[in-house]
C-alpha cells in the first residue's frame, strides 16, 4: 500500500454529496441572491420570491429525513451551504442557518413523533421557523428568562416577550422557551411549538440594524397565548437541554456564516486590487499588499478548518463543545478583520455603498454577539481546558 494512502484527508475535502450541494448553493447565491443584495439591504427585507426559491432548492430542510419531505442530508452539508450563501449575502445565510441548525435540529432531535409528523413536512417545504429564547433581561444569561407558561386544562397559557428573534417576519412556526415554574429556575424552562395563528401571539417591533439588515429581527409578544399540551417539544421542564444542545450546533452554523463573509470580502478585495492601478501598476503588484493578502487568506483558511473540524466531530458523535466555541469565536474575529482590511484595500471606494465591502464589514459585526458572545465563547473554552 502506498504511504500516501495512509494520510488523513484534509478537513476541507468534501464528500460527493457535500460538494454537489456546495456547488448548487454557490450557483444559487450568484444567480438568484447576488442581484438582490443591494435592494434587500436598503429595504431591510428579504425578497419574498427568494424565500420561495430557498424551499424549492431544498436548502430549508437539508437534515430533515426524507420521510418528512427533507433531503436526509448531513450537518456538514448544512454548514457548506450556509458558507456559500453567506459569501454573497449574510442575511440570506442566517435565514437558512437558523432554519437548519436550530429549528429543524430541535424537531429532529427532541420532538415527539406527533410533532415531527405535523411540522417537519411544513418546515421542509414551505414554512419558515424561528427560535425564541432571548429576552430583555436574558441575553448571555439565557436561563434568566421571565416568559411564563401556566397549565390550564388541555393547554398552556404563555405570557411574556421575546427579543432579537431572527426570521420573525417570515416565520410561521416558532420554538418558544418559557418557564412553567419560576421557583425551579432553569429546571422549569420548557420548549413550546407556537404557530403564528395561535390566539395571543403576535410579531411586534422590527429592529433597524447595522448589518444583516435584510434578515428580520423582531420582538415577539405572548399575551395569554394558548398552546396545546401536545406542543411541548422535548420533556416538560427540560427546555434548557433543548436550548443548550441546539445552540452548541448553531454556533458552528454561525462560524460558517462568518467564514462566508470573510471569503466574500476577500474575493471582492482581490478582484479590486488586480484592476486598480496606482503609480503605473496594479495594487496587487505591491509587496506590502501581497503580504496583507496572504495573511487574510491564511486567517480565512484557519477559521474554515476550525468550523469544519467542529462539524465533523459533531457528525461523528464526538465531543465538540470546545471546538464549536473556538470556531465561533475565531471565525467572527476573522470576518471582522478581513472585511475591515478589504475596505482599506479599496481606499475611499470601500467606504461607500456602491462597492460591496462596506456591507461585509457591517454584516460581520454581529458574529461576535449572537448565539453566544465572544466572551461567552472564551469562558466556555477556558472551562473545558481547565476541567
Amino acid at each position: 500500500m502506498n504511504e500516501v494512502e495512509h494520510l488523513i484527508p484534509p478537513l476541507t475535502q468534501l464528500t460527493e454529496d457535500e460538494q454537489m450541494l456546495k456547488d448548487a448553493a454557490s450557483d444559487f447565491a450568484q444567480s438568484s441572491i447576488a442581484p438582490l443584495v443591494h435592494k434587500m439591504d436598503h429595504e431591510a427585507k428579504l425578497d419574498p420570491g427568494l424565500v420561495k426559491e430557498f424551499f424549492e432548492m431544498g436548502l430549508m430542510g437539508i437534515e430533515i429525513p426524507e420521510q418528512y419531505g427533507g433531503a436526509s442530508g448531513t450537518f456538514m452539508m448544512s454548514i457548506v451551504a450556509i458558507e456559500q450563501i453567506s459569501r454573497v449575502d449574510a442575511s440570506a445565510g442566517v435565514f437558512m442557518d437558523v432554519q437548519n441548525t436550530l429549528v429543524n435540529n430541535a424537531f429532529v432531535n427532541f420532538a415527539s413523533d406527533f410533532l415531527r409528523e405535523k411540522y417537519l413536512p411544513q418546515l421542509a417545504s414551505s414554512k419558515v421557523g424561528a427560535y425564541c429564547l432571548s429576552e430583555a433581561g436574558s441575553g448571555s444569561d439565557a436561563f434568566a428568562l421571565k416568559c411564563s407558561a401556566k397549565e390550564e386544562g388541555d393547554h398552556f397559557v404563555l405570557n411574556g416577550a421575546k427579543l432579537w428573534i431572527t426570521n420573525a417576519n417570515e416565520a410561521d412556526i416558532f420554538l418558544v422557551f418559557a418557564n412553567v415554574n419560576q421557583e425551579l429556575g432553569y429546571k422549569g424552562i420548557t420548549a413550546f411549538v407556537v404557530e403564528r395563528g395561535f390566539e395571543g401571539f403576535s410579531v411586534s417591533k422590527k429592529e433597524d440594524k447595522l448589518g444583516i439588515r435584510a434578515s428580520s429581527t423582531c420582538e415577539i409578544l405572548l399575551e395569554d397565548c394558548k398552546v396545546p399540551k401536545e406542543n411541548i417539544l422535548g420533556e416538560y421542564g427540560k427546555g434548557y437541554k433543548v436550548a443548550i444542545e441546539t445552540l452548541n450546533e448553531g454556533r458552528i452554523g454561525i462560524g460558517a456564516q462568518m467564514v462566508g463573509i470573510a471569503q466574500g470580502a476577500f474575493d471582492s478585495a482581490l478582484d479590486y486590487i488586480k484592476q486598480r492601478k496606482q503609480f503605473g501598476k496594479a495594487l496587487s503588484e505591491f509587496q506590502g499588499m501581497q503580504f496583507q493578502l496572504s495573511r487574510m487568506a491564511t486567517d480565512i483558511e484557519t477559521a474554515r478548518l476550525l468550523v469544519y473540524n467542529a462539524a465533523r466531530l459533531k457528525e461523528a458523535g464526538q465531543p465538540f463543545l470546545k471546538e464549536a466555541a473556538m470556531a465561533k469565536f475565531y471565525s467572527s474575529e476573522v470576518a471582522e478583520s478581513v472585511a475591515s482590511q478589504a475596505i482599506d484595500m479599496y481606499g475611499g471606494n470601500g467606504y461607500v455603498k456602491e462597492y460591496p465591502v462596506e456591507k461585509y464589514y457591517r454584516d460581520a459585526k454581529i458574529g461576535k454577539i449572537y448565539e453566544g458572545t465572544t466572551n461567552m465563547q472564551l469562558s466556555t473554552i477556558a472551562k473545558l481546558l481547565l476541567r
